[in-house]
């Protein structure tokens, strides 16, 4: 008798964690859609407040994201008046971005549904189910800070 399809791969924690991570974003991403925004548009917001005003290469460093691919989240950040960019105090020859007060406004709504996004992916787990695999997740992700 053979294997059921797929079982070697199916098998692997790394298949398992890119099948949740999948569906996470999925479950994310249709939150934040219904308060019209994307997931970058998202994380960046979420930068902005904690490292506002900040030059827009420490930006992307801080998040990940390619330079090209923040100023074209940024311009649309700045055009639905959620960021603005003014000339750095300190180097007039960068940016500061910051975070709108409609900025503000929209990412507390966007977190709130992300959590509740978040819930819905662990709901098959109890809370202290919860608590622990989040400690395995940070362990193995390489974020323990």
């Amino acid at each position: 008798m053979s294997e059921a399809p797929l079982s070697a791969i199916r098998s692997l924690p790394s298949w398992l964690l890119g099948r949740a991570a999948a569906r996470g974003r999925t479950l994310v991403a249709e939150a934040l859609a219904v308060e019209g925004l994307k997931m970058w548009h998202h994380v960046v917001l979420s930068a902005l407040r904690d490292l506002a005003p900040a030059a827009q290469a420490e930006i992307g460093r801080s998040v990940g994201l390619d330079p090209k691919d923040l100023v074209g989240i940024l311009n649309d950040l700045q055009r639905a008046g959620l960021a603005v960019r003014e000339p750095d105090p300190n180097d007039r020859r960068k940016n500061a971005v910051s975070l709108t007060e409609e900025g503000r406004r929209l990412l507390r709504r966007c977190e709130k549904a992300a959590r509740e996004a978040n819930d819905a992916l662990l709901a098959p787990l109890s809370a202290a189910e919860r608590d622990h695999f989040m400690g395995m997740l940070i362990r193995i992700s390489g974020t323990e800070g």
